[in-house]
């Protein structure tokens, strides 16, 4: 119970001092897009924090929202908002090489589940291991493998009929080259920005680096605008925009 207690505060206030990240963030897109419509691909929904964040603060024209772990996309369909409203669509979908089923790992830490490998060796995954444990002496770490739907993005879109993506934001734990790399040119062109996380800790076997995602998104006219560091993560969030 007091286990229970102690994590709920922790989790708190890692959400606040998320919220500062995420006022950061807003901050730069308004200065960008305020007052014009736009269309948004949110690929890791998670609980909707994506959602919550550009919708309160601007235009939206559509939202499209993904989420592979089907408890949290249940979850997501379950708020009446967000299952009443035209303008957000949310697919229990995950998006990656090709289309294929693939088994998500599925952490306590929610936030955390990755469709990646794990290397439990590592300093990092220990620490990361001790803490949560410390709030669940009664769980374990992993709590299950999940077979989830993975889609190519290019073929969502074509299917989708999306000719403008004003953001397509991108947090899937250690898979975001693997999204990005098999966009088309014609699909990099109609993004405006690319929004992403990027992991430098050792724990997720990613098998791509960095500058694989900079290169990429330089080689299709994008440029990087915004990095900011994450509190007690050894992960950045990335703003790139395309050239005009």
């Amino acid at each position: 119970m007091i286990g229970n207690i102690l994590q709920k505060l922790f989790l708190l206030l890692l959400s606040i001092i998320d919220r500062k990240n995420k006022i950061k963030i807003l901050e730069f897109f308004k200065k960008k897009i305020l007052n014009q419509f736009i269309t948004v691909l949110d690929i890791g929904a998670h609980k909707g924090e994506t959602i919550e964040l550009f919708y309160r603060a601007f235009n939206i024209n559509k939202i499209y929202s993904f989420e592979p772990n089907v408890n949290l996309f249940k979850f997501l369909k379950s708020i009446k908002e967000y299952r009443s409203n035209k303008k957000i669509k949310i697919f229990n979908l995950g998006f990656g090489d090709k289309n294929e089923k693939k088994k998500l790992n599925i952490f306590i830490d929610s936030s955390s589940s990755t469709l990646n490998e794990i290397n439990e060796k590592t300093e990092y995954f220990k620490r990361k291991k001790r803490f949560m444990s410390f709030f669940n002496r009664n769980k374990n770490f992993f709590i299950e493998k999940q077979t989830v739907q993975i889609r190519n993005l290019s073929e969502f879109i074509l299917e989708q009929s999306i000719h403008k993506i004003d953001i397509l934001k991108i947090d899937t734990e250690g898979y975001e080259y693997n999204i990005l790399k098999n966009l088309s040119s014609n699909d990099f062109a109609k993004i405006r920005f690319i929004y992403f996380e990027h992991h430098y800790d050792l724990m997720i076997k990613k098998n791509y680096k960095f500058s694989d995602i900079n290169n990429l998104l330089l080689k299709n006219r994008f440029k990087k605008k915004f990095k900011l560091r994450m509190k007690f993560r050894k992960s950045f969030e990335y703003i790139y925009e395309i050239s005009k």
